[in-house]
């Protein structure tokens, strides 16, 4: 795996392919299907400091090869997650990112501060939330708001991986925002924003009316989000997701500039996505003679 391997800033990781957020559970869901310690980290489901039940159902609808969700980030909460599930991702053997969200900024604070200690090399830091305090407006699509959620966190005390929206025509600033209050790493992209409609019963297919579009046709949005931001930030540690689904998809990732690739919607389909896409970059690597995916971050800028 030496060649696979990668680093995101500071955090050194044995493979440079990565669950997502909110696609593989809260532990080793995956366990069954794959050796969790082969890839990059596993990153969980996105927690609050408190229990939260999420959105009405239905929460999950189908768009031809693509899924809506409006699940709510729904959750037991930090301290639950460290007492009931972390212990299983530690016996694992694998490197775990932790997802944290919030409605407020204290609650952001709240959340990393209940994460402080605990067995994690990073903290996800999910903007893509209704800002409580701004008239729900998402804290992903506000400068300000996104590096107030970064300062807050940084009590954690790990490296933080900001996770930005795609929906708003200002991502390089936003993101540069981040970096400014102390972010150590983005994460690029979080869902689409869109609506599926049940022509039978005549309303929106989810119980919460629209929801975040994932699945392979994100992807040009997710490289572009990528290419963007390396571009504007040569130096800066990049995570790429959305629409990954392949070992050929990952490496666009990595040629767009990001250090390392989470697979997530494409895991519902195939439970075994993460190890098929790291199993497909290493054969790309040897029909290229590439032997450090180092090599290849950012090859499409030049």
């Amino acid at each position: 795996m030496s060649g696979l391997s990668t680093s995101v800033g500071t955090v050194a990781l044995r493979a440079a392919i990565l669950t997502a957020a909110g696609t593989s559970g809260y532990g080793d869901e995956l366990a069954g299907y794959g050796e969790l310690g082969e890839l990059g980290a596993v990153v969980v489901k996105s927690l609050a400091a408190f229990a939260w039940e999420g959105n009405a159902a239905p929460r999950v609808a189908a768009s031809g090869e693509h899924m809506l969700n409006a699940v709510g980030l729904a959750g037991p909460g930090v301290a639950a997650w460290r007492e009931r599930y972390l212990p299983d991702l530690e016996r694992r053997g694998c490197d775990v990112v932790a997802s944290i969200w919030g409605r407020t900024v204290s609650e952001f604070a709240e959340a990393a501060e209940a994460m402080a200690g605990a067995n994690v090399v990073a903290l996800e830091v999910n903007a893509s939330c209704p800002n409580l305090e701004s008239r729900s407006s998402i804290f992903a699509h506000s400068a300000l708001a996104t590096a107030e959620i970064v300062r807050a966190s940084k009590v954690a005390g790990v490296p933080l991986w900001i996770k930005l929206s795609p929906n708003t025509p200002d991502l390089v600033a936003i993101a540069d925002a981040a970096l400014d209050a102390g972010a150590d790493a983005l994460v690029l992209v979080n869902t689409v924003l869109g609506l599926a409609i049940d022509i039978e019963q005549r309303r929106a297919s989810l119980g919460n009316g629209g929801g975040g579009i994932s699945g392979p046709g994100i992807l040009p949005v997710a490289l572009r989000s990528v290419y963007e931001c390396r571009a504007a930030f040569p130096d800066t540690p990049i995570v790429g997701v959305g629409g990954v689904s392949s070992g050929e998809d990952a490496i666009a990732m990595i040629m767009a500039g990001a250090n390392a690739v989470e697979v997530g919607t494409a895991t519902f389909a195939d439970p075994r996505a993460p190890w098929k896409v790291q199993r497909g970059v290493a054969r790309w690597m040897e029909r290229h003679h590439v032997t450090r995916v180092s090599d290849i971050v950012g090859a499409v800028h030049g």
